[in-house]
């Protein structure tokens, strides 16, 4: 079985299709700022552009917070399954971390946050 000119171009112009889908669903922007909530409230709202290192305390004792320029994470946290630490840096607006034995949540924000098919 041969492929036809014809053939090549609608696999070519489907796999262009695919490739700018997945950029423009999945492609948010960098976050500027990071909320830092505790039992539902929030924390903390601050900005990635410096270092700092924030510790929440929730019902099982205290997680630790990162924050990098550009990027934070959950670098600590008592949880038994560690979970949430393993989710490592977040960088992306609409990307977040729950640390829910412990009732600490990370949530990256920015203009506009990228797909997600979470719904509130």
């Amino acid at each position: 079985m041969l492929i036809r000119a014809g053939d090549a171009g609608i696999l070519l112009a489907g796999a262009g299709f695919v490739i700018a889908l997945t950029v423009f669903a999945w492609g948010g922007d960098r976050g500027d700022t990071a909320v830092i909530r505790a039992a539902g409230r929030v924390v903390e709202t601050v900005s990635l552009t410096h270092a700092r290192t924030f510790s929440v305390g929730g019902p099982l004792g205290a997680t630790q917070i990162e924050i990098e320029p550009g990027r934070a994470r959950v670098a600590r946290d008592p949880s038994p399954r560690q979970l949430c630490v393993r989710q490592g840096w977040l960088t992306q607006s609409g990307q977040a971390v729950l640390c829910l034995p412990n009732q600490v949540s990370l949530e990256i924000r920015g203009r506009h946050s990228a797909y997600d098919t979470l719904g509130y």
